[in-house]
C-alpha cells in the first residue's frame, strides 16, 4: 500500500490503524489504494481514512452460519429489524461480485448442498432448516478425535520458546486486554469505561501497574487516587502514562492494558487513555505481547489523579467483614473461621444476647434473600454490569467517581491479607509480595433491622412485606440521612441529572441522546437529580414473577424470578430465592430459622452476616472464604 501497488483494499469490520502495530504506516498507505472501503459499523480510526464506507448489520440485525467446532454447525437469525440504512457485508460482497442472490438465499442453498444432503433424515429442507433453527446446533454423527494442526507449529513453538525465555535481568513489559475494555472495539460503551477492574479497581484510564518494590526504589507512593506519570520507552518509542503500585506484583515486571487511547471511536472512548497498540514488537513475524527488550521506565514529577471505587487495600483485620479459613480447618470444623461478636462482661469476653429495637417482621407470603459464596466469586465484574443495565443506573463520569459519587449498586470490594500488619488503617502499601485476595460482592443488604428506614423524615425508604428494603423515588426529598445511617456505604445520591444532561462535563455519554435511551429498561423507573437509589432485589423481575404465577393461578416456582446479578454471574455465587420455601435452593442450603429478634442459619454452617454485632439482621448472606492450603503458608 505504501508503494501505491494495491488497487482495492477492503477493511472487514477491523480496525488496524488503531489496533495494529503498524497502523500508522497503514494510515499513511490507505490514500494511495485506488478505492478504499470498510464496512465497519461505526466510525473509527480506518473508517475515517476510506473513500467508501458501506457499514454492516449489527449481528442482532443478519444472518449467518458458524461451526464453533468441528462437527457442529449454528445459526444466527436477525432478532431485530435495521434500526439505520445499513446492509449487511455479505450482501454487499455478493452484490460487487455481480450477483442478485440474496445472502440469506446463499446460506440456504449452501445448507442444502452440503448439511443437508448429509443430516436431512428424510425431512424436506424447510424442516430441516427450521429444525436447525429452533435447536441452534446440529451435529454429525462421528468427528474425528484427532485435529490436524495448520502450519509450521514446531518452529513457531521454538521462536516463541526463545522470546519468552525467562532472563531476571532487565525490565519486562506486559500489553493485556482489561476484563471490562478487551481490545477496544466496544470502548465507547460508557458502562464499560464505568467499570471497574476487578484488581486495581480503577476506572477511565489505562495506566503502568509497578511492583511495590520498584515504587518505594523511584519514591513513588499512591496517596489515594493521587499518583505520578511515567515515561516509558519501548524500543525507541515513548510515553507518558500514569503509575498505579500494585501490591503482588512481581518486581521488574509492568504492566500496560490494551483498548485505550481511541481518536476516532465517538464521545465516550475519544481521548481516555494511552494507545499501547503502538508499543507492540513484530519483528519476530507476530505480535509480540511480552517485551523485554530496550524498556525503560523512568517515574517523572507530574502528577496525575486515577479515578478508582476503592482506595483501601485491605479489610484492616476486621473479621466482621471478611472471614476465611483453610481447607484443613474447615474438614475438622464446618464452622472454622467465623467470626462471633462477643463483649466483656463480668471480668470475659461473652456472646451478647440479641435485643432489638424492632418487634420483628412477620413475612406471610415471601421472604426473600440471597446467598453469596465468595469461594466462587472471582471478581469478573459481570454483576455490576447486569445490574447497571438492569436498572438504568447512571453512568456518571470520571471526575464524579474520582469525587467518590458513583453510582453502582452493587460493587465488589477487593480486599489483600497477608503477613502485614493489620493496623495499616490506610491501608495504601502491602508488607507482602504475595498478598491472597477475596472478592466480596455488596450491594444493598436488604436489612431487617433496616438503620436506613428509621431516619428518613418522609418515609421514602420502608420495609416490604416481602423482607426487601424499598425506595419510594417521588417521595424522596435528598435529606441523604439514609446514606449516613447505612453501615455498608451501599445507598447512592443523585448529584444531577445524568440521564438528560448533555452539557455536564462528567456525564458525555451515549445515554443522553434519544439513540442512546433505547437502552434503558421501561419496567424501572430513571431518577432525577437530588433523589437516594440503591439495590431494590430487582424488584420488578419479582412482581412479574408473581403476576405470571398469578395469572396462570399457581405459586411461584423457585428459579423462575432471579436477580440480574445472579442471572450474570459466571460461577453461580450468588443464589437468589424465596426463603420460605422450603423447596428453593436458597431455603435448603441456609436452613433458616424465624424469630422476632432475627433471623438464624441452621444449615450452611459457613452463612454469616457482614458486620453481625451490629444487628441489623440482613437478608444477604456470605459464606466464609475456604483457603486450599497450610495455615502458616503466607
Amino acid at each position: 500500500m505504501k508503494s501505491g501497488s494495491v488497487g482495492a483494499v477492503i477493511f472487514y469490520n477491523c480496525n488496524p490503524v488503531y489496533d495494529h502495530p503498524r497502523g500508522a504506516e497503514l494510515a499513511a498507505g490507505i490514500a494511495k489504494a485506488k478505492l478504499s472501503i470498510a464496512t465497519n459499523g461505526t466510525m473509527d480510526e480506518t473508517a475515517a481514512l476510506v473513500q467508501v464506507i458501506a457499514p454492516d448489520h449489527h449481528f442482532l440485525e443478519s444472518w449467518n452460519d458458524f461451526q464453533p467446532k468441528k462437527g457442529q454447525y449454528s445459526l444466527a437469525q436477525p432478532t431485530i429489524s435495521p434500526l439505520f440504512k445499513t446492509r449487511q457485508a455479505q450482501d454487499s460482497f455478493l452484490t460487487w461480485a455481480g450477483s442478485t442472490v440474496s445472502y440469506y438465499d446463499y446460506l440456504q442453498a449452501n445448507w442444502t448442498s452440503s448439511l443437508y444432503a448429509t443430516l436431512g433424515a428424510g425431512a424436506t429442507f424447510q424442516e430441516f432448516w427450521d429444525r436447525s433453527l429452533f435447536n441452534g446446533v446440529v451435529s454429525e454423527a462421528s468427528v474425528p478425535a484427532t485435529v490436524t494442526p495448520v502450519g509450521q507449529v514446531a518452529a513457531a513453538a521454538a521462536e516463541v520458546a526463545k522470546t519468552y525465555a525467562a532472563a531476571n535481568a532487565g525490565a519486562e513489559l506486559v500489553v493485556y486486554t482489561k476484563i471490562g475494555i478487551g481490545s477496544g472495539t466496544y470502548a465507547n460503551n460508557p458502562w464499560l469505561q464505568e467499570m471497574a477492574d476487578p484488581i486495581t479497581k480503577a476506572t477511565w484510564d489505562n495506566y503502568l501497574t509497578v511492583s511495590q518494590k520498584w515504587a518505594t526504589e523511584n519514591g513513588v507512593s499512591m496517596v489515594e487516587e493521587n499518583t505520578k506519570k511515567a515515561k516509558l520507552t519501548v524500543n525507541g518509542k515513548s510515553i507518558l502514562v500514569p503509575i498505579l503500585v500494585q501490591p503482588g506484583q512481581a518486581n521488574g515486571t509492568f504492566g500496560l492494558a490494551l483498548g485505550y487511547g481511541r481518536t476516532k471511536a465517538g464521545r465516550v472512548a475519544d481521548g481516555v487513555g494511552i494507545n499501547a497498540y503502538d508499543l507492540l514488537d513484530t519483528s519476530k513475524g507476530f505480535v509480540n505481547f511480552d517485551l523485554t527488550t530496550k524498556v525503560e521506565v523512568v517515574a517523572t514529577e507530574e502528577a496525575y489523579k486515577i479515578a478508582r471505587t476503592q482506595t483501601h487495600q485491605t479489610f484492616m483485620g476486621r473479621e466482621n467483614v471478611i472471614q476465611e479459613s483453610t481447607l484443613a480447618e474447615y474438614k475438622k470444623d464446618a464452622s472454622a473461621g467465623r467470626y462471633h461478636p462477643e463483649i466483656y462482661k463480668d471480668g470475659e469476653f461473652v456472646k451478647p444476647s440479641k435485643i432489638s429495637l424492632w418487634s420483628g417482621h412477620k413475612y406471610s407470603q415471601h421472604h426473600w434473600g440471597l446467598a453469596i459464596d465468595m469461594n466462587s466469586c472471582i471478581g469478573c465484574g459481570a454483576c455490576t454490569i447486569a445490574c447497571q443495565v438492569e436498572n438504568n443506573v447512571a453512568v456518571v463520569g470520571k471526575q464524579e467517581v474520582l469525587n467518590r459519587r458513583e453510582m453502582a449498586w452493587i460493587r465488589i470490594d477487593r480486599y489483600y491479607s497477608s503477613d502485614a500488619p493489620a493496623d495499616d488503617l490506610k491501608g495504601m502499601e502491602i508488607a507482602a509480595e504475595n498478598p491472597e485476595v477475596t472478592f466480596q460482592p455488596m450491594m444493598c443488604q436488604q436489612c431487617n433491622n433496616a438503620p436506613c428506614e428509621t431516619v428518613c423524615p418522609v418515609a421514602a425508604t420502608t420495609h416490604s412485606s416481602e423482607g426487601l428494603n424499598q425506595m419510594t423515588y417521588n417521595r424522596c426529598i435528598g435529606t441523604r440521612y439514609c446514606a449516613n445511617n447505612c453501615p455498608y456505604k451501599v445507598r447512592r445520591f443523585n448529584w444531577f441529572k445524568y440521564h438528560d444532561n448533555k452539557d455536564f462535563a462528567g456525564v458525555n455519554v451515549a445515554q443522553n441522546d434519544d439513540l442512546g435511551k433505547m437502552v434503558l429498561n421501561p419496567d424501572v423507573t430513571v431518577r432525577v437529580r437530588g433523589v437516594m437509589e440503591k439495590c431494590s432485589m430487582c424488584v420488578q423481575r419479582i412482581q412479574a414473577g408473581k403476576l405470571t404465577a398469578k395469572r396462570e393461578k399457581r405459586t411461584v416456582v423457585d428459579g423462575e424470578i432471579n436477580v440480574a446479578c445472579a442471572i450474570a454471574c459466571p460461577t453461580d455465587a450468588l443464589l437468589f430465592g424465596d426463603m420460605n420455601d422450603p423447596s428453593s435452593k436458597v431455603s435448603k442450603l441456609l436452613k433458616i430459622e424465624e424469630s422476632d429478634a432475627a433471623s438464624k442459619v441452621v444449615g450452611e454452617e459457613r452463612a454469616y452476616h457482614v458486620l453481625e454485632e451490629i444487628n441489623v439482621s440482613p437478608n444477604v448472606w456470605y459464606f466464609t472464604k475456604i483457603r486450599n492450603k497450610e495455615k502458616n503458608e503466607a
